[in-house]
């Protein structure tokens, strides 16, 4: 089965190894027929500790690394500024 990637915006890089991200996607209401933004928060496991708040990354399903971790981070796509 493949390994889902998303990308999203890092929010918190507090933790070690560790960062919180952000992933928001569009869906469609279903009786308004608008598009809404739905967002959601992801732990994801960055080894080296190279994201920092405001990078675009993706991150890819991996085997837990702690009880809230099952996210990893795979390229930075770009940097904050």
């Amino acid at each position: 089965m493949p390994r889902r990637i998303l990308q999203g915006t890092v929010v918190s890089d507090k933790g070690d190894m560790t960062i919180q991200v952000v992933v928001e996607r569009r869906v469609q209401h279903p009786l308004y027929k608008k598009f809404i933004k739905r967002s959601k928060r992801y732990a994801a496991h960055d080894a080296d500790n190279s994201a920092k708040i405001g990078d675009l990354v993706r991150i890819q399903e991996c085997a837990p690394h702690s009880k809230t971790k099952r996210w990893e981070v795979i390229s930075e796509a770009e940097n904050a500024g």
